[in-house]
């Protein structure tokens, strides 16, 4: 008869191989697989528009791999409030799983918002106007200063302020960022003419129908608030190309363009290597 005891054969004996050590993990850490169904999305969430191609993408690798990294959600009367993850929940649906893994967490209304922004602005990058909708949000109803708000997001209180900036465009602007027609940068420029919508307009039918760049969009803007009254005159400003230019490439056998600046502006004179150099510069010192 064998007199070796339980304890002789090691403390692991007392643990059962099919132990699922998670229970011990506090009951923020846990993972735990909730209903699908039970889960539903933060109507504070500051991500509006999902991408559908990337979505089925996403639900693809989740059909195969599964869903890697957990949720985040919080309890609500009837099921679990999304604070972060809810890409991965759309195409969780998508890929018709019965069940996602969680962790279950309590907070207040101020931490879900927050977490949900910072998760979505570092990996999945809001659009400017949704960065600004959840920045004026914390702003507004939380009481945080543009400042706190910065240094919870690691970024410069100056981008957080031109961030928000950005609600202040005209709704034809606004609508054109959301749909990636106009980039931050042409957003900006119509901004600085805030006050004069007749310029906003044809600035923004510009970008949109003649595919302008933010450089041009600023030179509209320069000759705007260097006194140009009328639409045409501003757009004038704008033109590379000059009766006057033409005639001086033509004379000199190159392209010859003018850029406009603040005050004046400067002439630039194109040459394919230091050959064409010297030939431009013999003719103008003839």
């Amino acid at each position: 008869m064998s007199t070796k005891s339980g304890l002789g054969r090691g403390f692991d004996s007392l643990i059962p191989q099919n132990f699922d050590n998670s229970i011990l993990l506090g009951e923020a850490e846990r993972i735990q697989k909730l209903p699908i169904e039970k889960v539903a999305p933060n109507p504070d969430q500051p991500r509006r528009v999902f991408d559908d191609v990337a979505l089925k993408e996403l639900s693809v690798s989740i059909t195969n791999h599964g869903i890697l990294q957990p949720l985040v959600v919080r309890a609500v009367d009837d099921g679990y409030r999304i604070v972060a993850g809810e890409r991965r929940w759309r195409a969780a649906q998508l890929a018709k799983l019965k069940t996602v893994p969680a962790i279950v967490r309590g907070m207040k209304e101020l931490e879900e918002l927050e977490i949900a922004l910072v998760e979505n602005v570092q990996r999945v990058d809001l659009s400017p106007l949704e960065q600004a909708v959840s920045i004026e949000k914390l702003h507004a109803q939380f009481s945080l200063n543009y400042e706190q708000i910065a240094k919870r997001l690691g970024k410069a209180t100056s981008t957080v302020h031109n961030t928000v900036r950005l609600l202040q465009l005209p709704p034809a602007a606004r609508d054109a960022l959301i749909e990636s027609k106009i980039s931050e940068g042409h957003a900006r420029a119509i901004l600085s003419l805030k006050g004069q919508e007749q310029h906003q307009a044809e600035l923004l039918k510009n970008i949109l129908r003649n595919s302008w760049s933010v450089r041009q969009a600023e030179r509209y803007v320069l000759g705007v608030k260097s006194g140009a009254a009328e639409v045409t005159e501003a757009k004038a400003r704008v033109d590379t190309d000059t009766p006057e230019t033409k005639r001086l490439g033509k004379r000199l056998g190159t392209t010859v363009q003018v850029r406009r600046t603040a005050k004046g502006g400067k002439l630039e004179i194109s040459f394919k290597n230091d050959d064409e150099l010297s030939r431009i510069i013999g003719l103008i010192e003839d």
